[in-house]
């Protein structure tokens, strides 16, 4: 559906409709109904970049399965898991304010953006074994993962995802699960969000719509958007920005000249998956199974093997598989856009990137030049029995890597997202890559609250986001806590029809 509504010199200026303006959006709306907000896309459609279905791995992040959050083991051979249990909060409040939007009629059915889907962590060998076991032994110590079980009896293993197990010769192998894992479609949830965010009064969406630019101007940001069908271009203004826009905010970000842009620059790393439509193979497979991040690869790269619901139909991806490009958006990127991204004062860093990160280098030309046959080698670690010919390989998403000055060197931001604001906290854009969509309300709560703190201030505004987040305030986390927290979490499942 494409929009073309625009609001005239708006409170708040959105730019991008992906899950983060999506949250931040209707969020603001139903902390103060009389914001004017303002959207901006660039496609003629909503959230076709990072956060449509086809272009992420749609796993609801939320330290369960994901063995990148407890990388380590400590000198006595236990596992940190005080990554996991912060990740589990942050997806906890999406959760939250997911199941309100539902119960309060803001969005409709929950099974057509989330579905409950078991995740798994997978291991093999001795020593990754005895890793998940010491893992398990931090993570169900804890409240929030204490139905999480730890097997490493093959038959229990198959029957929680027969392909593991399919066609696999003799060795140790090891495996976690928690049934309460969900699959989201977040370019279905952002679009449900926006859809009710356009029929409030005072909000406007405008797709096919290209911020072309941005600058301060007597304590208000001027904002030049250009309407690609017809190339005329519309002046707006507008008192706070946000840029969600994907790989495009690092082009926005240095055209606001704000202080914080200086020194910033952006990799872009393609994605690729492997995809099954086989229904035999489908139907044996009812999980998000994580690995350990191969010896070569980057933490973004972690291969997992994941169901997903997308278009109402159940499939299979496995990846990701990385592809060097040089556009920093999927549909309407150019080849330029890494070119053009390099500046003066990020120049210095990016050359430091590459001298630093040649590993990295390494692995995308390997990426970008292995055969099926290379592809399906990755596969049968989690899939032993797996075939060619019930596999096809697909482009996902673009993540454009956020380079910047670390304590005076060069860093590059593998996972995660990370938020700039200026002082005067006018303007805040996301910079980084997945996973950032499923924590992305306590993502755009922190932007609230820098932003519009007043919104929050008052007992009214506490009040209106408690109603939305009953947990905003609670450390869930907290042994004494831990009835609330399964009181919350109990309703929101249900609202949610995760059963």
């Amino acid at each position: 559906m494409k929009y073309d509504t625009h609001v005239a010199n708006p409170d708040v200026i959105l730019i991008g409709s992906g899950i983060m303006s999506a949250n931040l959006g209707a969020l603001l709306k139903r902390l103060d109904s009389r914001l004017t907000i303002q959207v901006y896309e660039v496609t003629d459609e909503l959230a076709q970049e990072s956060s449509h279905g086809w272009n992420n791995a749609g796993t609801g992040h939320a330290g369960i399965c994901e063995l990148s959050y407890t990388p380590k083991r400590e000198a006595d051979g236990s596992v940190n898991v005080a990554n996991a249990i912060k990740i589990f909060e942050q997806f906890e409040q999406t959760r939250q304010f997911w199941a309100y939007a539902v119960a309060s009629g803001m969005v409709g059915s929950p099974r057509e953006f989330i579905n409950p889907v078991a995740h798994l962590s997978f291991v093999h060998g001795a020593e990754q074994v005895d890793f998940l076991k010491a893992r398990h032994a931090g993570m169900s110590a804890h409240h929030f993962f204490s139905e999480m079980i730890y097997s490493t009896d093959r038959a229990t293993i198959g029957s929680w995802a027969p392909l593991l197990v399919a066609g696999r010769s003799e060795g140790p192998i090891a495996a976690t699960k928690m049934a309460s894992g969900t699959d989201v479609n977040f370019g279905v949830i952002a679009r449900k969000l926006l859809g009710w965010l356009a029929a409030q009064p005072g909000c406007g969406i405008a797709s096919g719509h290209r911020v072309v630019d941005l600058r301060k101007s007597g304590g208000v940001w001027d904002v030049s958007i250009q309407d690609l069908a017809t190339g005329g271009i519309r002046e707006s203004h507008a008192k706070f920005v946000f840029v969600g826009a994907g790989g495009g905010s690092l082009h926005l970000l240095q055209k606001s000249g704000i202080a914080e842009s200086k020194g910033i620059g952006g990799f872009p790393i393609g994605g690729q998956w492997l995809v099954c439509d086989n229904p035999e193979i489908v139907r044996q497979h009812q999980a998000k199974v994580y690995g350990q991040a191969l010896a070569t690869a980057p933490t973004m790269a972690v291969p997992h093997l994941d169901t997903r619901i997308l278009d109402g139909k159940k499939t299979l991806l496995f990846g990701p598989f990385a592809a060097w490009t040089t556009k920093f958006l999927h549909g309407k990127g150019s080849w330029t856009d890494l070119p053009r991204s390099i500046q003066s004062d990020n120049l210095v860093t990016l050359l430091k990137i590459g001298a630093s990160n040649l590993g990295l280098v390494r692995y995308l030309i390997q990426q970008g030049t292995q055969s099926m046959a290379d592809r399906m080698e990755v596969l049968h670690i989690f899939y032993p029995a797996a075939k060619a010919e019930d596999w096809r390989l697909i482009d996902a998403g673009i993540r454009v890597q956020a380079i910047k000055k670390t304590d005076g060197e060069a860093g590059i931001v593998h996972y995660g997202t990370e938020v700039i604001t200026n002082p005067d906290r006018s303007i805040s854009a996301l910079l980084g890559a997945s996973p950032g969509a499923s924590v992305c309300v306590n993502i755009v709560l922190d932007v609230i609250k820098q932003c519009f703190p007043a919104l929050v201030a008052s007992e009214d505004g506490r009040a209106r986001l408690k109603e939305m987040i009953p947990i905003c305030d609670v450390d869930i986390k907290l042994p004494e806590n831990a009835g609330f927290f399964r009181d919350v979490q109990r309703r929101a499942t249900e609202r949610l029809q995760l059963g």
